[in-house]
């Protein structure tokens, strides 16, 4: 991302996502497998980046425009090493607790003192929250779940929502009982552009979508609540719920999080641009959703500064929500599209904000 691109139209001065709301299972699969790779993603929570690690990487570099976003990373490369498991799980807020204060000091204990200081200011919102709804957007969704969810649906039927059942089940319940008319209307109005730039994604991040937003959400919850099986989903878990049931984020679940741990010391944080990383040779990028905030102009020449570091066969991984974004075509003969891999890694993706998944590879 260019810093002229969106720098001067968003902030990047708060923790906007406080966890990542992009599936780290389905970007690790994207990814070339085998060990001794480089990879550059955008940070973001963090989370995503320490997914990388589980491929056994040479390097991970984050790289972001916001140090508040950085400092979330920061803050889990902290949690991870003074923390075991189920209490990284508790200070995130993926579990009740009462001991978050104690949980955090623990944390945040080795950590640069600017990422201290933000921590301990929002101190009273970990302790209430967890670490990981802190977040500007994460305060969207906990508006929704307490204060507009109990007008649409009961407390059961929200709990009826993530009972594991067969595809045509899903759907039935879906249609019979899910989407009701207040349902309905609520996304119309919850879920307008208007309120979720307002609320929830900066106003800028909307300046090259197309159509209703309200509209995209609705087709979304389709895939979160057929294709995919609820009950194994920890993005909607936690917008319904305010917390993890029994699914978590990849780098959260008990195998990965050791395996995370051990590799920490292959993270690199870098604030800024995408183009301030240097120019060593990249094995896989992790771009998020970075190119839906750009116009079509700024994207290809940000693609075409990541394709100058593309080792030959890099994986180039994102999402686009509603901003239709792939390789610019004057690119396109430097780049393989990996159609198969999409469709198959499109069906399992559990973070159903995105309506495409992409997955290229540099020539």
């Amino acid at each position: 991302m260019t810093r002229n691109d969106i720098a001067d139209r968003a902030r990047f001065d708060i923790i906007r996502y406080a966890q990542l709301w992009e599936d780290a299972d389905v970007l690790v699969a994207a990814m070339h497998p085998g060990s001794g790779q480089r990879f550059l993603s955008v940070c973001s929570a963090g989370d995503n980046a320490l997914a990388l690690l589980t491929l056994d990487p040479e390097k991970v570099t984050a790289v972001d425009l916001s140090v508040a976003q950085l400092d979330c990373l920061r803050l889990r490369i902290g949690a991870m090493r003074a923390l075991e498991q189920p209490e990284f799980l508790e200070l995130m807020g993926s579990r009740p607790s009462d001991r978050r204060g104690v949980l955090l000091d623990r944390a945040l204990a080795e950590l640069p003192e600017e990422a201290r200081l933000r921590w301990g200011n929002l101190r009273p919102e970990v302790v209430a929250h967890g670490a990981g709804g802190v977040g500007r957007f994460e305060r969207y969704f906990r508006i929704f779940r307490k204060r507009v969810l109990p007008l649409v649906h009961s407390r059961r039927t929200i709990d009826d929502v993530f009972v594991a059942r067969p595809p045509a089940e899903r759907a039935r319940f879906l249609d019979e009982r899910f989407v009701t008319w207040r349902w309905t209307l609520m996304l119309q109005l919850f879920f307008s552009r208007f309120t979720m730039g307002r609320m929830g994604r900066d106003k800028a991040f909307f300046d090259h979508v197309e159509g209703s937003v309200a509209e995209h959400v609705a087709r979304r919850i389709r895939h979160a609540g057929v294709t995919c099986d609820p009950a194994e989903n920890p993005y909607l878990h936690w917008i319904l719920k305010g917390g993890h049931g029994a699914a978590l984020p990849m780098p959260w679940r008990p195998e990965q999080y050791e395996i995370i741990r051990n590799r920490l010391e292959r993270v690199e944080l870098v604030h800024g641009p995408l183009e301030a990383c240097g120019n060593t040779p990249v094995d896989g990028f992790n771009l998020s959703d970075i190119f839906e905030y750009m116009s079509p102009a700024a994207s290809e020449a940000a693609y075409t500064q990541l394709l100058a570091r593309a080792t030959p066969g890099a994986r180039l991984v994102y999402w686009n929500m509603m901003a239709p974004r792939r390789v610019p075509e004057a690119l396109a003969d430097r780049v393989t599209t990996l159609s198969d891999l999409e469709d198959t890694l499109k069906q399992q993706d559990k973070a159903f904000f995105y309506s495409d998944f992409v997955i290229e590879a540099a020539r």
